[in-house]
């Protein structure tokens, strides 16, 4: 009976080791954090990892700021960083921000570095926009870039737009500014035109950020868009006409050819008429034999007239000839 009660203690022993951070609870107890062994084992039982809530409890006290360790166990088993929710807790309480921890848990769970957030709420951050090409109205490309000087507004981080949207705002303005410019020459003589209608269109509107500065960082000129437009204007007419002309010669082409068949056809008529025009004339000749031979032509005989002066002398020279 007594090997057994031993073995029970010692099985007990084992489990309070096994679940129950003595080292851990020791800390806490020396900082000022009351809690219960009891409630250390039954965090380990929830699956909570108990450093990562009790050591940020630490710090929170140390820190001045109270911290509920019920709302840091909740966090935790919700997916959160507890330890980053703290240090942007403490930070934003040093630099004199407004950060509870509501807000700060739902910063984090929403997929954002909550305490790098904090870092550029204190800390003004410097963004760079792409190349940025337009045209200005006399047809001369204008490209730009700029840097955009932001600060994070920690009340808008959650549903707030990123900054993205900052860079597409940006480089909307600077299309629209360069757009709207008579010359090319006024965007290069005074690129502040840009920042000047950037910062007035306050481009921040629903976002999670400020925007403190926008500062053209390098403009250059491009390409020639204007001429090279009307070129290929004037060679798309050009293949345009070129096209009309190939029609044309194509229509007149084959209105050639259909007169050619025409005519052919005319001559192949006109030889079929000649070829009757023979054949009836070679049956003329059969007919009037025919009519002879049947009775229904014959030869008048009539009165010879007399012989005029000139057939009675042809007729004795006629005759001497024969003579002799």
């Amino acid at each position: 009976m007594e090997a057994l009660a031993f073995f029970f203690v010692i099985f007990c022993g084992l489990m309070v080791l096994m679940y129950f951070p003595v080292g851990l609870w020791v800390a806490a107890i020396s900082s000022g954090v009351a809690i219960s062994p009891m409630r250390l084992i039954f965090m380990r039982l929830r699956g909570v990892e108990q450093t990562q809530v009790i050591r940020p409890l630490i710090q929170g006290k140390k820190a001045g700021i109270p911290l509920d360790i019920e709302l840091l166990e909740a966090h935790y088993l919700a997916g959160g960083n507890v330890g980053l929710v703290v240090n942007a807790i403490v930070s934003a309480n040093k630099a004199g921000i407004e950060l509870g921890f509501n807000e700060a848990a739902a910063i984090d769970l929403a997929g954002r570095n909550v305490f790098q957030a904090v870092q550029n709420s204190v800390k003004p951050k410097v963004i760079s926009t792409p190349l940025v090409s337009a045209m200005a109205r006399d047809g001369i490309q204008v490209k730009a870039t700029a840097r955009v000087t932001v600060r994070v507004k920690i009340k808008n981080l959650v549903g707030g737009a990123g900054e993205e949207t900052i860079l597409a705002r940006v480089g909307e303005g600077i299309c629209t500014t360069v757009g709207s410019a008579e010359s090319h020459k006024s965007v290069l003589e005074n690129p502040d035109m840009i920042s000047e209608m950037i910062m007035k269109k306050g481009l921040d509107a629903n976002t999670a950020y400020d925007i403190i500065s926008v500062d053209i960082a390098d403009v250059d000129v491009g390409k020639n868009i204007g001429s090279q437009l009307q070129i290929d204007q004037a060679e798309a007419d050009k293949q345009v006409a070129q096209a009309e002309a190939e029609k044309r010669r194509s229509m007149a082409q084959a209105q050639y050819q259909e007169n050619v068949a025409d005519a052919q056809a005319m001559r192949a008529k006109v030889v079929e008429m000649e070829a009757k025009i023979k054949e009836a004339e070679a049956t003329v000749p059969l007919a009037i034999a025919e009519a002879f031979r049947k009775g229904h032509l014959g030869i008048k005989q009539g009165k010879r007239p007399a012989p005029t002066g000139s057939e009675d002398a042809m007729r004795k020279r006629f005759s001497l000839s024969q003579s002799k």
